[in-house]
């Protein structure tokens, strides 16, 4: 494992930036120019609401979704164009690829919060092509917060093209499968000219708002060894087949998660089984509207986690596990 890096004393500010810039760009075998850092995803996202939409360029994004673009763009007074899910609940893309004309800025979240569903490469990249054909003015931020969880074989990132292509940007995270969430730690990478402007709206490039603790433990992490996170894949991937076999197998269809997350149909409203769950010391994610009513948002945690946590769910769904059976 690397060693911590040397002068990250929490006393002084820091200048680690520069070498987790450097230790990303090693990584993804790009160029520090095509990078900048952000205090976790949420400041990169509102950055790029603020650069890439005007009143007169909305934000485009699937309902539901992870709800930073949609409501800081709201927040700033900047339209949103909401598209509906599909029937899978995949982001529409034909939907997606006609609202984005005249649009300032796509928000792209694969896999999408909260519903879990992946869009698989190639679609995606004939995605971005067509949103570029048609509306040659739009930027499309792809996030890839949930990228090292997806199990699906039509898997890549999309960091190649955003530099290539300033028209589209990445964003990632070091909160999710790299375990730092409490440490705010994200970095966006793409076209040279499209990381200036969203530099020139934050400081210093999003350095003034990370702490020393954050950048040293991120070029730890970024620079370990590959077979760390696909160990937590694997991990992810069994405890997700777990719990959504429990599920299926109670006749409560979830989607087909490709996150460290997944999203169901109980057939009741969420609050109520939140509330129920919460009393048993088992705490359920919060409404996402328009599914408040039918579907539940689940993060995974450990196997023997779940396995606690379906026994309460039997309970308070009146649907027993396997061993009550």
């Amino acid at each position: 494992m690397t060693t911590p890096p040397t002068g990250a004393t929490p006393g002084r500010y820091s200048s680690l930036s520069g070498g987790l810039v450097e230790s990303i760009a090693k990584k993804f075998n790009i160029k520090p120019e095509n990078i900048a850092l952000g205090c976790g995803s949420t400041q990169i996202l509102r950055t790029a609401t603020h650069v890439f939409t005007a009143p007169g360029k909305p934000l485009v994004g699937t309902i539901p979704t992870y709800e930073e673009c949609a409501g800081y763009a709201d927040l700033i007074g900047n339209p949103v164009r909401p598209v509906p899910l599909d029937p899978e609940f995949k982001m529409d893309l034909t939907r997606m690829a006609d609202a984005a004309r005249g649009a300032g800025l796509i928000f792209y979240c694969n896999p999408n919060n909260p519903t879990a569903t992946y869009v698989g490469a190639r679609a995606t990249r004939d995605f971005l092509a067509r949103v570029n054909r048609i509306s040659p003015d739009t930027t499309i931020l792809v996030d890839e917060a949930y990228f090292d969880y997806v199990t699906d074989p039509d898997h890549d990132t999309h960091i190649a093209l955003a530099v290539e292509d300033p028209r589209v940007i990445v964003a990632r995270t070091f909160s999710k499968a790299y375990g730092m969430a409490g440490l705010r730690l994200g970095y966006v990478v793409g076209h040279p000219d499209t990381i200036r402007k969203m530099n020139e709206w934050e400081s210093a490039g999003g350095t003034s708002t990370l702490n020393v603790l954050a950048m040293a433990a991120g070029i730890v992490a970024i620079e370990q060894d590959a077979s760390v996170i696909a160990a937590e894949r694997a991990r992810n991937k069994e405890v997700r087949d777990f719990t959504m076999k429990w599920f299926a197998d109670r006749g409560m269809k979830p989607t087909d998660a490709q996150a460290n997350f997944m999203f169901v149909n109980i057939g009741r409203p969420v609050k109520e089984f939140r509330d129920a769950c919460k009393a048993k010391n088992v705490l359920v994610a919060r409404d996402f509207p328009p599914f408040e009513k039918t579907h539940c948002r689940l993060s995974f945690g450990t196997m023997a986690e779940m396995q606690k946590a379906v026994a309460v769910f039997g309970q308070v769904l009146g649907k027993p596990t396997a061993n009550a059976a």
